[in-house]
């Protein structure tokens, strides 16, 4: 396995769950990172008795996947992932070493490729980049609730 998995903590009430991840450098890591962030909520789950919708599940998987591709793809050396739950919410963050703040693309039908950021800004409550002293880390936050996003309406059955 590409990823090596590090502390997961969080015990009581209000203490958040999280846990953080040393990526490999290798193209499984994508995979690696999406079946840690899915053990992960199912750890919090089973073993914390949380919420967690397949919608939820589905959805921090694909940002865990756009975040981490886009680390993989235009940053050298590591990459670093941690989750965290707290008050109802999962952000997930990842770290790399490059310092060029991404901005996401205005739509773009045509285009091939690119949209990792537009598609983690479509799903994420909040989206949030920060520099650091060496590289970034890009913070999506997801709650766990399933409610649907403003001005996106549910379908009924009939």
């Amino acid at each position: 396995m590409g990823a090596q998995t590090g502390d997961e903590h969080g015990v009581g009430h209000g203490t958040p769950i999280q846990a953080s991840y040393a990526l490999g450098d290798d193209d499984g890591s994508i995979a690696d990172a999406r079946h840690l962030a899915a053990a992960f909520l199912e750890r919090a789950r089973t073993a914390h008795g949380l919420a967690v919708s397949a919608r939820v599940m589905d959805l921090a998987q694909l940002v865990v996947s756009e975040l981490v591709t886009n680390a993989r793809k235009y940053a050298p050396g590591p990459t670093l992932m941690h989750l965290r739950i707290a008050d109802g919410i999962v952000d997930v963050s990842v770290w790399d070493s490059d310092p060029t703040v991404p901005t996401a693309r205005s739509a773009d039908p045509g285009r091939i490729g690119q949209h990792g950021l537009e598609i983690v800004k479509a799903v994420a409550s909040h989206l949030d980049v920060e520099r650091e002293a060496v590289g970034k880390r890009i913070t999506a936050r997801l709650p766990l609730a399933d409610t649907p996003r403003r001005g996106v309406t549910a379908l009924q059955s009939p």
